[in-house]
């Protein structure tokens, strides 16, 4: 078995504040970024500019 590691660089994915879908992903390093990144991206479900804000990926 491989020994997985936690690198400084980290996958996430941006939700949608209104729908509540995932989007969107995309990386942040972890030791430059400390809090929950939020970005206001285009949402096709709502057809409108929401906030996305960071979520796990499963």
């Amino acid at each position: 078995m491989a020994k997985s590691k936690k690198g400084a660089i980290e996958k996430i994915a941006l939700q949608c504040s209104e729908c509540n879908r995932k989007n969107y992903t995309t990386t942040k390093n972890r030791r430059n970024i400390q809090g929950k990144m939020e970005f206001n991206k285009y949402c096709k479900w709502d057809r409108k500019v929401t906030l996305h804000k960071e979520a796990k990926i499963k």
